[in-house]
C-alpha cells in the first residue's frame, strides 16, 4: 500500500506585521499558520492517494505548539499526523539530517513539500533531502497525473514539461493548477480527537549560526515632477536610475 509523506511547516501569517525587538524578530503576537506551498503539497499528495491508494502522513519538525498545523492537515485530509519534537534554531543541515530518519522510520514511496517556507523562503528542503535518501526528485511542479504511472508538469524555459518520476522521490509543490480543497465539518471534528504522533531524532550541530535580524532600510521619499520643463529630468531618472528606458 503506497505511504505518501507530507512536510509541513508552521511559519508566520504572511500577512502579518512583523516587529524586530532588540535583535530578534518578535512572533509574540503574531498569528502562527502553515506555509502556504504546503497546502498546494498536501492537496497533491491527497490526489495521489485517490488515484493510487494508500495513507498520507501529514509530518512537521517543532514543539507542541506546531500541533496546530497537524490538525489543520488532518482536517483537509490526512490519515496521520507526525511531530518531530525539536525547538532548537535547526539549519538547513540539521533540519534534512532529522526529517532523513524520519522518512527512514517511517516509510514512504513519494514524500511532498513546499517549493519553500514562507519564513525563510530557501526552497532547499526538497532537493537536500532527496540527496541524502538517494532518492529521485523534481522541484516546483504544477500539476500531477497519477493515470498509467506518476508525472508532473514544472516549468521550463519557455514553456512547461511534463516528466516521468520514478519512486522513491522527494516532490517539492509550487501554486498548483487545481484548486486546494478546504476541510468540512466532519473533518475538522475528526482533527480535533486525533493524536498526534511524536518522535525525536538526533539533530547535527549547526553550522550556520543567526547572528542578528533587521528590517531591510525604509525606501527613501518619492519625488514629484509637474510641468513640461521636468521632462528631460525625468526622462533622465528613469533611464539612469530607475533602468525602465
Amino acid at each position: 500500500m503506497p505511504h505518501f509523506l507530507v512536510l509541513v511547516k508552521q511559519v508566520p501569517d504572511t500577512n502579518a506585521k512583523i516587529v524586530v525587538n532588540g535583535d530578534r524578530v518578535d512572533l509574540a503576537a503574531v498569528k502562527m499558520v502553515m506555509s502556504p506551498y504546503d497546502e498546494f503539497a498536501i492537496e497533491t499528495a491527497l490526489r495521489h492517494k485517490e488515484a493510487a491508494g494508500g495513507e498520507v502522513t501529514a509530518l512537521t519538525v517543532g514543539g507542541p505548539a506546531a500541533d496546530k498545523i497537524l490538525k489543520d492537515a488532518k482536517a483537509i485530509g490526512a490519515d496521520r499526523i507526525v511531530r518531530i519534537d525539536n525547538t532548537d534554531a535547526l539549519d538547513s543541515n540539521g533540519l534534512q539530517a532529522v526529517i532523513a530518519q524520519a522518512v527512514q522510520t517511517l516509510g514512504a514511496d513519494v514524500v511532498y513539500c513546499g517549493k519553500s517556507a514562507a519564513d525563510t523562503g530557501a526552497g532547499s528542503t526538497g532537493p537536500g533531502l532527496a540527496e541524502r535518501l538517494g532518492w529521485a526528485s523534481v522541484s516546483n511542479i504544477i500539476g500531477a497525473s497519477f493515470d498509467g504511472g506518476f508525472s508532473v508538469m514544472a516549468p521550463a524555459q519557455g514553456g512547461q514539461v511534463k516528466l516521468t518520476v520514478p519512486t522513491p522521490a522527494v516532490v517539492s509543490c509550487d501554486k498548483g493548477d487545481f484548486k486546494v480543497r478546504k476541510p468540512n465539518v466532519k473533518g475538522i471534528m475528526q482533527a480535533k480527537k486525533a493524536s498526534v504522533e511524536v518522535h525525536t531524532f538526533d539533530a547535527p550541530a549547526p553550522t550556520v549560526t543567526v547572528v542578528a535580524h533587521a528590517l531591510p532600510p525604509a525606501k527613501p521619499a518619492g519625488k514629484s515632477y509637474e510641468g513640461g520643463a521636468a521632462a528631460a529630468e525625468v526622462a533622465q531618472l528613469l533611464r539612469d536610475e530607475a533602468n525602465v528606458i
